[in-house]
């Protein structure tokens, strides 16, 4: 479960003490990339900590999320309309209840090791 967190860190670092410069015209590609990958990674946890993580599924919808919403924002430049931010928000609003819905099981977990440590 840590080796997600472990790559996120070593991504962020990497990424901040790289010298790599993205394009302005690719911006918009890139930030609705990383939040389909932030939305897929924090669904592939809450699916471990609901014991019903399947690693095909986890792959594939990586790829696919990432590949829809760059695709959206690509039609959405030539169509002349922001499509990207439907992006944004669907996969925005899909982020947030995904860590809420860890927050809930973890704060559980916790709760009941807790009170069967009282209990002892």
């Amino acid at each position: 479960m840590w080796l997600p967190f472990l790559g996120l860190i070593v991504g962020v670092v990497l990424g901040l003490l790289s010298e790599v410069r993205i394009p302005e015209e690719y911006i918009n590609y890139l930030s609705i990339a990383v939040l389909a990958a932030l939305d897929t990674l924090f669904g592939g946890i809450r699916a471990y900590l609901q014991n019903i993580y399947d690693e095909k599924v986890f792959i594939s919808g990586f790829f696919f999320n990432i590949i829809l919403a760059a695709s959206l924002a690509f039609l959405g430049v030539h169509i002349g309309v922001d499509l990207y931010l439907a992006a944004v928000f669907a996969f925005g609003v899909r982020l947030f209840q995904n860590i809420a819905v860890i927050r809930r099981i973890l704060l559980a977990k916790w709760t009941n090791t807790r009170e069967k440590v009282e209990k002892n």
